[in-house]
């Protein structure tokens, strides 16, 4: 399911160095909180990945050796060695591994080119992390980090529900 096409149009007026940074903060609190994220990609880890969401203009790409990620408009997006594309909650919905990868590949509601098996030994190795982006994230809140859990919780499941 895409974003409602209000919410991705503000999305993507966001000026590209807040959304980086953003970005970068939370997938920091993501290696903090997972640690061994890409131990088990072995010489995988040296390849770049891209995702990007259907509904936005931008790309993610990932290096875990680097231990990086950034933030690209789609059209500035660099080549990588494997890609992911599909709606924004269907991906972090894979991320958090609420929903099966195989299902979701064979609905088409995904495209991934590039290499698979760098593709896979990733996929595997986000299986592993029990990724929960509320919990993970939550702390970044301070003070309101439970309130902040519970309305991040709320939204996920209200997405979830309109993933499935």
């Amino acid at each position: 399911m895409l974003l409602p096409r209000p919410l991705s149009r503000a999305i993507d007026h966001v000026p590209l160095a807040i959304v980086r940074r953003l970005v970068e903060v939370v997938f920091e609190r993501a290696l903090f909180r997972h640690p061994d994220l890409f131990d088990r990609l072995g010489a995988q880890a040296n390849k770049r990945f891209r995702f990007s969401p259907a509904d936005l203009d931008l790309s993610f790409v990932i290096h875990p050796a680097g231990r990086k990620i950034a933030v690209y408009r789609k059209a500035e997006a660099p080549p990588v060695a494997a890609a992911v594309s599909g709606p924004l909650l269907t991906l972090l919905a894979l991320l958090e591994g609420r929903i099966d990868g195989d299902a979701v590949f064979c609905s088409r509601s995904l495209t991934v080119t590039g290499d698979m098996e760098a593709m896979l030994a990733l996929r595997n190795a986000l299986d592993d992390c029990s990724f929960d982006l509320p919990a993970d994230i939550s702390s970044l809140a301070g003070p309101f980090a439970a309130p902040f859990q519970r309305l991040a919780e709320l939204v996920r499941n209200r997405a979830l529900a309109r993933v499935a």
